[in-house]
């Protein structure tokens, strides 16, 4: 066998086409001298012949006392690397195998844990998840000296060849027709690592046709599980030499295995979620009118209805809980407007003491009251040209309301402290979140201004009425706070989405974008969870069921999360919860139903 023999008598046998020395521990043979770098050169297995090759002209080699930078060595050959001198066998002239190099089995396990480590910081770093299976396989092909190796995951049911990479951190294009298929079938169905000395000889798979047609030498192959799942297998080898591996080395790459699943699961599980709420900011983007989102049969109807009276004049009433954008709505109607180059004001009329609203309103004179120490437009001045946005109309004192209703019917006002009119060109748009019609009955609402206001009603729908609409409005919102306080939050987690459709909104788009600037601002991951938004289920539900009835919609909701967290997939979540499949369709069946 092909080998370096260091000056002293240790010797480095030759087994992969790619042979790397120097001074880091990570190198095949290392070289531990300071005129050695890092990784001082390559050993090469071309056509062949074993062709040396020097990496940077600062580190220089010599082969029999000559300085070159690429040199194919024949046997006998004597290489000089800093301090270092090694000869170069083709074959093993001792006859023993004393002179073989003895490696201790812990440090070969430290030298695992260690790219192992670095892989996983490598992982944490990255959302490619291409990237990431061929950084995973360079890791696995370095670790067990095979000369190349294989990524297959299972997709759709069938194993297929995810990256395929050689000794040389290339990938190459592979298939299923280059590795063994019996001895991955064996690997699937045992769920057990596997390796095979010497495959052709071997009394278990040399009958093989895939084994005999690829003419396999030593070969291993262990499965890739992760929470009872078989997410693959790794599956390496190496064509031309026999007995390569050994039991060490397949338990050391089992463990590498191991972790490596659960940090590949966590790769494609972020992969997903990316994906998803790169498919929500798409479907956002389609849904947008103006700055208002919605896509829901009721916004659609009110976005139809501010494009028809954007285009008049006429004065609008826009109805709606608290927290559901009133102000939002006559901003776009003011923007769609013919007037929408001039000033937009808005007064609350609920945060302004009566004592003040009146000059709030219509302006004063200087010296008409205490305090008043200089001449002051009011909102119908300012809104000159323009809208006026009077929002919380209902809270209006009755005794401002006349004045109110005589500013709108003659189009002038009267400043306070002042007897001159003035006339003002405006339009009026009111929003309020109370039943005006029993205000009326009551007495605390004039008729006549209710009618002088409401010429077109615009009546906004709650968020919990709008389930088509919550998840792209949170969406909405969270890009624009991580934005705002500088955060890499990309989306929700598969549970947080179930919980904002669950959640009544009590507080409607006010209270979700409360919620959405606590979690930004406080949480940890790039995913806000249901916890990040305060929506545990105690939130989400916390009326008192019968038995029965509380067993069964803690089975619709888990149900769902499952179906959420496997994107839909039905035949996958039946066996995650351990049913027979037409449970999950009868679900369905049962939540289609509920919605039509």
């Amino acid at each position: 066998m092909p080998s370096l023999v260091v000056a002293g008598g240790r010797s480095h046998f030759i087994i992969r086409k790619l042979t790397s020395l120097g001074s880091d521990p990570d190198n095949d043979i290392q070289l531990a001298d300071d005129m050695v770098a890092p990784t001082h050169a390559h050993l090469k297995l071309d056509g062949g012949r074993f062709l040396l090759v020097g990496l940077s002209r600062a580190f220089p080699i010599r082969v029999n006392g000559k300085k070159v930078r690429k040199q194919v060595l024949d046997h006998g050959d004597e290489v000089s690397i800093g301090e270092a001198r090694l000869t170069f066998n083709l074959w093993d002239e001792t006859g023993t195998i004393e002179a073989r190099t003895v490696v201790d089995p812990r440090a070969e396990e430290l030298t695992a844990y260690r790219r192992l480590a670095a892989f996983s910081e490598v992982l944490a770093g990255h959302d490619d998840v291409e990237a990431l299976l061929e950084t995973l396989m360079d890791q696995v092909v370095a670790l067990t000296r095979a000369d190349k190796g294989f990524l297959l995951l299972v997709e759709g049911g069938e194993i297929q060849v995810r990256t395929a990479r050689n000794v040389n951190q290339e990938t190459f294009a592979a298939n299923l027709d280059q590795v063994s298929d019996s001895i991955i079938s064996r690997v699937m169905k045992t769920r057990e690592p596997i390796i095979v000395s010497d495959a052709l000889n071997d009394g278990a798979f040399k009958s093989s046709v895939s084994v005999m047609q690829l003419r396999l030498c030593s070969v291993m192959c262990v499965p890739l599980l992760f929470g009872g799942n078989l997410l693959g297998v790794i599956y390496v080898g190496n064509d031309n030499i026999v007995n390569l591996f050994e039991a060490e080395s397949l338990a050391v790459l089992s463990v590498f295995a191991g972790q490596a699943s659960l940090l590949l699961a966590n790769a494609v599980k972020r992969a997903e979620l990316k994906q998803d709420n790169e498919r929500l900011r798409a479907a956002l983007e389609g849904r947008r009118f103006g700055d208002l989102i919605g896509a829901c049969d009721a916004m659609m109807s009110v976005f139809r209805r501010v494009e028809k009276v954007s285009r008049t004049d006429v004065n609008v009433l826009i109805r709606g809980e608290t927290g559901t954008g009133k102000e939002l709505i006559a901003r776009e109607v003011h923007a769609r407007s013919g007037r929408s180059e001039g000033p937009f004001i808005a007064v609350n009329c609920g945060a302004i003491p009566e004592n003040l609203m009146e000059s709030e309103l219509f302006g004063h004179r200087r010296g008409a009251f205490t305090g008043a120490i200089e001449d002051k437009k009011g909102s119908f001045q300012a809104a000159h040209g323009g809208t006026l946005f009077l929002d919380e109309i209902g809270e209006m004192p009755a005794r401002l309301q006349v004045k109110l209703l005589r500013a709108i019917q003659e189009r002038t006002v009267t400043r306070v402290g002042d007897s001159k009119p003035t006339p003002v060109n405006i339009r009026i748009l009111a929003a309020t979140h109370v039943d005006l019609e029993t205000a009326i009955g009551d007495g605390r609402f004039r008729e006549d201004l209710y009618y002088r206001l409401n010429v077109v009603g615009i009546a906004l729908p709650p968020l919990r009425e709008r389930d088509e609409d919550i998840v792209l409005l949170a969406q909405y919102l969270l890009d624009r706070l991580a934005e705002e306080y500088g955060r890499e939050i990309g989306g929700f987690t598969p549970e947080a989405l179930i919980a904002l459709r669950k959640y009544p909104w009590p507080g409607n788009i006010r209270e979700l974008e409360n919620r959405l600037k606590k979690a930004v601002i406080l949480a940890d991951d790039g995913h806000l969870s249901a916890d990040d938004l305060d929506l545990d289920e105690d939130v989400i539900s916390d009326q008192i069921l019968p038995l029965a009835q509380a067993k069964d919609a803690f089975q619709r909701r888990y149900i769902d999360r499952v179906l959420a967290l496997n994107n839909g997939n039905r035949t996958k979540t039946a066996r995650d919860l351990g049913v027979d499949p037409r449970t999950v369709f009868r679900h369905l069946e049962r939540v289609r139903d509920t919605d039509e």
